[in-house]
Formats: structure tokens, sequence, C-alpha cells
């Protein structure tokens, strides 16, 4: 799907979310990249096959 140069990762590569944004629906809280990953604001995503991956926000920068 991507045509990039140098390609964007694979959508099962660990660094998926490294690739282009081209769909972005802020009002629904939710994006495509152009690997077929659609990442949501809550940084949980979907994959090309249907599997999930939850949330993985960080914790850092939180007030005590």
């Amino acid at each position: 799907m991507c045509r990039h140069q140098p390609q964007c990762p694979p959508a099962y590569a660990s660094d998926r979310d490294a690739a282009s944004l081209v769909a972005f629906h802020p009002e629904q809280g939710w994006g495509l990249l152009c690997n077929g990953v659609v990442v949501f604001e809550d940084t949980g995503e979907l994959l090309p096959d249907g599997r999930t991956i939850a949330a993985h926000r960080d914790h850092y920068g939180r007030a005590a």
C-alpha cells in the first residue's frame, strides 16, 4: 500500500506507528496510516487483519 521511498514500516512491524498518516478524523478520534493500520487517539490500534493493539500511552508528565 505504501508508495513512499523509503517505504514505511509494514503493519506487523514493531515500528508500524512510524508510517505516514493518509487520513485523519480528529472529530472521531482516529487516523489511517499508509500501511493499513488504524490508530486511535487513545493510542490503541486496529491492524489490517482485524487484530487490536491495546492503548499504550505512557504515563510520563502526569501531575502528582
